[in-house]
């Protein structure tokens, strides 16, 4: 049961093949003797998760299932969960038990899901190898040997789709944090149009690029799970008015005759990657190209300029938001000789040293000095970016670039903080403009670990990223099952 994707576990599902109690029993027992090795939930909530299965088999016994009904997943920590620990991977969170539920979780409590617990993150969703986590770090399942990175922020919810702890998975992408992490584990990640998905209940990051969106071993799945988080949300005034309806599997995007203009970023040609990227991204080229794809190369001038927009506009918001946690209303509170020696204490306690770091370099953008040098300019870089997709995809349908340079490095690879940043240079545009991407497997490199692919659209056309995504699955043809990427 484990190998089943989700949509061969609906089906299975369905026609009572399985029931949903023993698909869930069979991920618990997964959780429980592979969990300490991955380290990829914070909190597993086995009682919930029987709960949830036995009230999934009685509504498909009356006839009454759900659109996901039976569907065992992984929330990230960062979704807020009525009567669940959540953390958001911070030990100023550490025994935050909220009231209320976020709206991405109830909408898959609507769906009928089953909830196997809180997938591990980097802290604050501010990280690139969830390193950041005051609980440690989660593991690739890939070549698991080799302690290798399952990437970030995300790397709790793909280190369990990959390693067969979970059947999907929910991430949230402010700069990358769902697609890089999906490209090096080998799973589909989908960043949906800023706004298809709702962001209330989630804790913030940085509010203008924080993006919730879906992890899953196949472009189907993810489709699925995108149709049950997706459509608008009064309680959050960056909602969109859009939905998103999908029922697997999704509809042929090429061949028999479809054409589709596919862009290629001239700015990207001269960034390094591995060779093994370089020649899976060549191959997934000529394969669409045999489908009747047209490819036409197109420029984003100021796309290399991202990344240090991003690290200005991400943390500058990161430090507003962050001021909410000073120990007198929730969370850590240390206590001091006054009021501001409390605030002193419990903020130097509570979080970690990326989120300081960035809470700083925030502050220091936005004070009166440095607003218009740097803030105001990494705002207007952030327009022309995207401006320049707009001019774009009026000669393109969709785009295509690499989700990351290389496959997975080891978790203790000795970088500095820049290098870190460095690596999501792929990413953080999409996430400035607002517009969907989706990371799919292209691959395995030599060296036998996943590279990813990204497609990308317009706002709004997130069908057709999926469709295009589709693809170059097929193409590609990664087995991404749990028991061969652990042999076990």
């Amino acid at each position: 049961m484990i190998d089943l994707t989700l949509t061969e576990a609906l089906a299975k599902l369905n026609s009572r093949e399985i029931s949903a109690v023993e698909l869930t029993r069979a991920y618990l027992n997964r959780i429980e003797k592979y969990g300490s090795d991955l380290n990829c939930y914070i909190t597993v909530t086995p009682e919930r998760a029987m709960m949830d299965a036995a009230a999934s088999d009685a509504r498909r016994a009356a006839g009454e299932a759900k659109f996901l009904d039976g569907a065992p997943i992984a929330m990230k920590d960062l979704f807020a969960t009525r009567g669940i620990r959540t953390t958001a991977a911070s030990r100023m969170l550490e025994h935050f038990v909220p009231e209320y539920e976020s709206t991405v979780s109830q909408k898959f409590i609507d769906a009928g899901t089953v909830l196997l617990g809180k997938a591990n993150l980097d802290e604050f969703a501010m990280g690139t190898f969830s390193k950041t986590s005051f609980f440690g770090a989660p593991i690739s399942p890939w070549q698991i040997e080799r302690g290798l990175t399952a990437g970030g922020s995300s790397g709790g919810s793909t280190s369990a789709v990959a390693g067969g702890l979970a059947i999907a998975a929910t991430g949230t992408d402010t700069g990358g944090s769902i697609r890089f992490p999906s490209a090096i584990t080998g799973m589909v990640g989908m960043k949906p149009t800023y706004g298809l998905c709702s962001r209330w209940g989630c804790v913030a990051f940085a509010s203008s690029l924080d993006t919730p969106g879906p992890i899953a071993r196949t472009v189907d799945d993810t489709a699925l799970l995108l149709s049950a988080m997706a459509g608008h949300d009064p309680l959050d005034s960056t909602s969109a008015k859009n939905g998103f309806t999908c029922s697997a599997p999704l509809e042929p995007i090429l061949g028999n005759g479809k054409k589709l203009r596919v862009g290629i970023i001239k700015e990207f040609a001269d960034v390094k990657i591995s060779d093994d990227m370089k020649n899976l991204f060549e191959k997934r080229i000529a394969d669409l190209k045999s489908m009747g794809a047209e490819f036409i190369e197109i420029s984003i001038p100021n796309i290399l300029d991202a990344l240090a927009a991003y690290y200005i506009i991400a943390p500058a918001e990161a430090s507003s938001n962050l001021a909410r946690y000073d120990g007198m209303r929730y969370g850590l509170r240390v206590e001091g000789r006054d009021i501001y020696d409390t605030f002193k204490k419990t903020r130097a306690a509570g979080f970690g040293d990326e989120v300081k770091r960035r809470m700083i370099i925030g502050t220091a953008v936005l004070s009166s000095e440095s607003y218009d040098v740097y803030f105001m300019q990494a705002a207007r870089v952030r327009r022309m970016i995207a401006d320049s997709f707009n001019t774009a995809f009026n000669q393109c349908d969709l785009i295509i670039c690499p989700s990351s340079a290389g496959t997975a490095m080891p978790l203790n690879s000795d970088l500095s903080p820049l290098e870190y940043y460095a690596l999501d240079l792929f990413t953080v545009a999409m996430n400035l403009a607002g517009i969907p991407a989706c990371s799919v497997p292209c691959g395995l490199a030599t060296n036998g670990l996943p590279l990813g692919i990204q497609v990308v659209g317009n706002r709004f056309d997130d069908m057709r990223v999926l469709q295009l995504a589709k693809h170059i699955e097929t193409a590609a043809g990664v087995d991404n099952r749990p028991t061969t990427i652990m042999g076990k």
